[in-house]
C-alpha cells in the first residue's frame, strides 16, 4: 500500500481505516485530510480500525478520533495507541454539524421518528425537544441515514453528517441542529513504520512515566517550560496492575525542531519510560 507520508493529490492511492460507516465524520475528516479519492476501509470499532491500520496489506494507515471539545478525551483509544505500533503522523480538527435529514420529498410533518447515534441526539436535544418525535437511539449516524435511503423510510428522520446525506442522496429538512456550535473533534493521522521528523513538524504527541515520587511531574512539566515548549494537551492515565500510578500522555508543540530535540534530551533522564508517538504538522481546523 502507498505510505501516507506523501499525500497523494486528492487522495488517489491512499487506502485508510475509519471507525464507522460510509458518511461517518471519520469519512469526512478523511477526505478533508486527503481528498475524496481516497479508499475508506469502514470498520465497526476503534479496535479493528487499530487492527487494519496496523497491516499494510489491508490499507496504508488510519485516521481516529481522540477528543472532542465538548465530550472531552476518548480515553480508550490512547491504550488502543499505546498497545499498538501505529506512529501518529498528522490530525486534523473538523468543526461537527449535525443535520436532519429524510427522504426525498419527505415534509416535516410526516416525521414520527428521529435515529442516530446516543451523542448526536444528546448534541441536539434542544431542538429535537421542541418537536414531538420519537428518539430513536442507534449504533452509527451514517448507518441512520443509509437505514433511510435502503428501506425508503417515509416517516423517519436522521441526524448525520452532510456527507452522508450526499452518499444517500437524502434531503437535508433542518442543517446544523446542534446546540453547542463550537463542536469540534480531533482526529489522529496514524500509521505502521517509521516516519522521519521533517522540516517544518511542529507538535509531537509523547507518553511517559515518571518514578512517582513528590513532584516528579513537576520536574517533567518544568523541563518543558524551560525550553519554551507550549504542553497543549495533558492526560493521564492510570497504569494497569498498578497501586495508583499513572501515566501521562502529552502533546507539545514548539516553533524550532531544535528546541523539541532540547525537550526530549532534558526529559529522559527524570522519566522512567518515554516513547514518542509521533512528530507532525499541527492540524488545521475545517
Amino acid at each position: 500500500m502507498k505510505n501516507m507520508n506523501n499525500r497523494q493529490e486528492e487522495g488517489e492511492g491512499i487506502a485508510v481505516a475509519i471507525q464507522g460507516f460510509e458518511g461517518s465524520f471519520h469519512q469526512e475528516a478523511a477526505w478533508n485530510y486527503f481528498g475524496r479519492k481516497v479508499n475508506i476501509i469502514p470498520c465497526a470499532t476503534f479496535r479493528e480500525l487499530i487492527k487494519a491500520a496496523s497491516d499494510p496489506g489491508i490499507c496504508s494507515g488510519g485516521i481516529m478520533a481522540i477528543e472532542n471539545s465538548i465530550a472531552g478525551s476518548i480515553l480508550p483509544n490512547y491504550n488502543l495507541l499505546h498497545k499498538s505500533r501505529l506512529n501518529i503522523t498528522g490530525e486534523i480538527y473538523l468543526n461537527i454539524h449535525q443535520n436532519l435529514m429524510v427522504f426525498p420529498g419527505v415534509k416535516m410533518e410526516d416525521i414520527r421518528e428521529v435515529h442516530s447515534h446516543h451523542m448526536a441526539i444528546q448534541q441536539c436535544l434542544q431542538y429535537l425537544e421542541e418537536h414531538n418525535w420519537k428518539l430513536v437511539e442507534t449504533e452509527d449516524t451514517a448507518l441512520s441515514a443509509m437505514h433511510i435511503r435502503k428501506y425508503h423510510r417515509k416517516h423517519v428522520a436522521a441526524i448525520a453528517s452532510t456527507i452522508a446525506a450526499e452518499l444517500f442522496e437524502l434531503e437535508i429538512i433542518a442543517p446544523s441542529i446542534h446546540t453547542m456550535k463550537n463542536n469540534y473533534t480531533r482526529f489522529l493521522v496514524v500509521e505502521p513504520g517509521e516516519r522521519k521528523v521533517r522540516e517544518g513538524d511542529d507538535k509531537a504527541s509523547v507518553y511517559f512515566v515518571t518514578d512517582h515520587s513528590r513532584g516528579s511531574l513537576a520536574r517533567v512539566l518544568g523541563l518543558i517550560a524551560d525550553q519554551g515548549v507550549n504542553l497543549s494537551k495533558l492526560q493521564s492515565m492510570p497504569i494497569p496492575g498498578s497501586d495508583w500510578k499513572y501515566a501521562f500522555y502529552a502533546d507539545m508543540e514548539f516553533e524550532q525542531l531544535e528546541d523539541y530535540y532540547k525537550v526530549i534530551e532534558k526529559i529522559q533522564p527524570v522519566t522512567r519510560e518515554l516513547r514518542i508517538f509521533g512528530v507532525y504538522k499541527k492540524g488545521q481546523t475545517v
